[in-house]
């Protein structure tokens, strides 16, 4: 069985509870839930939380919810803990604070996992549109070998181009990356992964690494440990809500989709 798993915490430093924020007449935590529920390869859908008002929410519209323990290091070790006690073969983490996520993606990790046993981890990656982010510290960045493996994850810009000093020339917002330099492997990656279940638990089991605490990314882990991470390109960056005014943009998204 297959099952997405949505980490679900009601503290928020920048936006306090804003897994319950009404966006175009439902909770944000409905919009994740349901949009997963619409992938093809997915049996069930799990919020993992911390809170009784979440998991009220979650079950008060027939939805599947588990309360986790408090005091996780990371919405990972929340998902693991659902996946421990619910017979799975594949999870997929999708972070409760996209209200917009693609059934889509959920089903472009699903399927290398289904079709090769031995790939343990999956994420998406996409390319980047704009030198902004590219150079953004806050955006991670990934490149990845001939077949598709990561190679590495930074906040830094890889692969870093000798030729254009690193773009550090280049100015002016919403720079055209491709008219800098046209076809190249620059990717964003998109803060989804998909697990066999033994892979997570086994991932969450380790310590955290070197490379990880330094970037703050926790991808790395897998990497310097020596598991592989297969990376998929999607046309899909991720519309996440980490502000009041976030919030405020994705309900005006919403409403413009639902229009046309």
């Amino acid at each position: 069985m297959n099952i997405v798993v949505i980490p679900a915490r009601f503290g928020s430093t920048r936006f306090p509870g804003k897994p319950l924020v009404r966006l175009h007449g439902h909770t944000m935590i409905w919009h994740v839930y349901h949009r997963s529920l619409e992938a093809a390869t997915i049996d069930e859908v799990w919020v993992a939380t911390d809170d009784e008002r979440i998991f009220e929410e979650v079950v008060g519209w027939g939805g599947k919810a588990m309360m986790t323990r408090p005091d996780h290091a990371s919405g990972t070790d929340r998902v693991a803990e659902v996946a421990s006690q619910v017979p799975c073969d594949i999870v997929v983490n999708v972070q409760g604070d996209e209200p917009m996520i693609d059934p889509g993606v959920i089903d472009a990790v699903v399927e290398p996992l289904t079709k090769n046993p031995s790939i343990g981890i999956v994420t998406p990656i996409t390319y980047f549109k704009t030198l902004e982010d590219f150079l953004d510290p806050s955006v991670a960045k990934v490149v990845r070998d001939s077949e598709g493996f990561a190679l590495y994850f930074s906040r830094s810009p890889i692969p870093y181009s000798r030729d254009h000093d690193g773009f550090k020339h280049v100015t002016g917002k919403g720079s055209k990356i491709d008219e800098v330099l046209k076809g190249s492997p620059f990717f964003r990656h998109v803060g989804l992964y998909g697990y066999h279940k033994e892979t997570l638990l086994r991932f969450c089991n380790l310590p955290p690494s070197k490379l990880e605490n330094m970037e703050k990314l926790e991808q790395l882990r897998a990497l310097e440990y020596g598991v592989p991470v297969y990376t998929v390109q999607v046309d899909y960056e991720g519309v996440g809500v980490d502000t009041p005014e976030d919030a405020q943009r994705v309900e005006a998204m919403m409403r413009e989709e639902n229009s046309g």
